[in-house]
């Protein structure tokens, strides 16, 4: 298993932002909302941490596939 840490930066993006919807299971929403008490952070800034994360650290196949061409 993965032991790589998540640590929290400062915001990287900036601006105005717009409103954007999805649909994530109860469980999952519990979790983030623990983390936003344990952190001091609300919700939908552990929700921007993770994806700015998750961005920071994807990789998609036809990149992978670019690459071993």
């Amino acid at each position: 298993m993965n032991d790589e840490k998540l640590i929290i930066h400062p915001k990287k993006y900036r601006g105005t932002t717009a409103v954007v919807s999805a649909r994530l299971p109860q469980d999952m929403i519990g979790t983030l909302d623990r983390v936003a008490e344990d952190t001091g952070y609300n919700r939908n800034e552990v929700i921007q941490i993770c994806l700015e994360y998750a961005i920071d650290h994807m990789e998609s196949e036809t990149e992978k596939a670019g690459a071993g061409a």
